[in-house]
């Protein structure tokens, strides 16, 4: 097949387009957010392909996976009229949980019968409200980086992208307790100034930003992985921190309570029980080891790669027949 989507969310694509089929992601002169094109940060194959707004126009397609809710008009102009989910079948794709009032979210997409509204979770099913349109989940699936935990380092890895804009709901405000605890450095954009603004030593609270090929390999030396979020997704660099081999320390919040198993490390909605586990972790080294190597199973099982690119070959085998 020829599948159209655009280029939104880098680590969720890359495990996409290892499937077997052709990818067309659009690009434009300066390359903004509605035509980033290919990743420059990722593995991508060559299967992944470039394409303009003029040479959309003259490209056929067999599904189009939309994303944001201004795609829905972009597609129809840039396909020169062509309208997804009518003329081309179409697939949005919901990253996220819903957000305001969210018992009664309604979604852009709800009361369709001409899209199938795919979850990543499904939490994000349970809370979004999409009427009418059908509805399906498939799960997150993750390139395995191989087990990769050394844990050597004493502190805490926390992946988070804009910290202070995101504050509650990716528990920034927690991270000064939890720090004293356990050292932190925090890997993600616009980290810069975290401790500063938290009121920390600067040894308490590192940051960093870098490529996920670097990314890994620092993650992989220290000592856990805490995931303090109390409101999005599914993060998929909880995901792979497990592959990595890492315990895992989470609020038990939207699906973590799904993705992180017994015995994968702790999950609580108190980060009192969290600051204990990470004290245990640092005395006992080969506690977090046991812990983590049970993480890593455990992502394999349910958020391996193929079963992933299973799920979307049967997904879409349906959408487009």
């Amino acid at each position: 097949m020829n599948i159209l989507l655009w280029h939104v969310h880098g680590s969720w694509t890359t495990a996409f387009v290892q499937g077997p089929h052709s990818y067309v992601v659009p690009v434009t002169p300066d390359r903004d957010p509605d035509g980033l094109g290919r990743a420059r940060t990722f593995p991508w194959p060559a299967s992944v392909r470039e394409a303009t707004p003029e040479e959309l126009r003259e490209t056929p397609f067999d599904l189009v996976v939309l994303q944001r809710p201004h795609e829905l008009g972009l597609a129809e102009r840039w396909l020169g009229g062509r309208r997804p989910g009518r003329d081309v079948p179409a697939v949005y794709l919901e990253h996220n949980a819903p957000d305001g009032d969210v018992p009664g979210t309604r979604h852009p997409c709800a009361d369709r019968a001409d899209l199938t509204i795919v979850h990543v979770t499904h939490f994000n099913r349970l809370f979004w409200d999409c009427g009418t349109t059908r509805t399906e989940v498939v799960e997150h699936g993750v390139l395995d980086p191989g087990h990769r935990y050394t844990g050597r380092l004493e502190r805490a890895a926390v992946v988070v992208n804009e910290p202070v804009r995101r504050g509650r709901y990716t528990g920034t405000d927690l991270l000064p307790a939890l720090a004293e605890a356990v050292p932190l450095d925090v890997f993600g954009m616009r980290t810069d100034g975290l401790a500063g603004r938290l009121g920390l030593e600067p040894d308490r609270c590192r940051t960093a930003d870098l490529p996920q090929g670097e990314l890994h390999a620092a993650m992989a030396q220290r000592r856990m992985y805490l995931h303090p979020v109390r409101w999005t997704s599914l993060g998929l660099s909880l995901l792979e921190a497990m592959h990595l081999g890492m315990p895992v320390l989470a609020l038990a919040t939207t699906e973590v309570v799904e993705a992180v198993p017994p015995g994968a490390g702790v999950v609580s909605t108190r980060p009192d029980v969290l600051a204990r586990a990470a004290r245990r972790y640092l005395a006992d080294p080969a506690a977090a080891a046991e812990d983590g190597t049970r993480a890593r199973q455990a992502a394999l099982e349910r958020y391996g790669l193929k079963r992933f690119l299973n799920d979307w070959e049967r997904l879409m085998a349906e959408v487009c027949s």
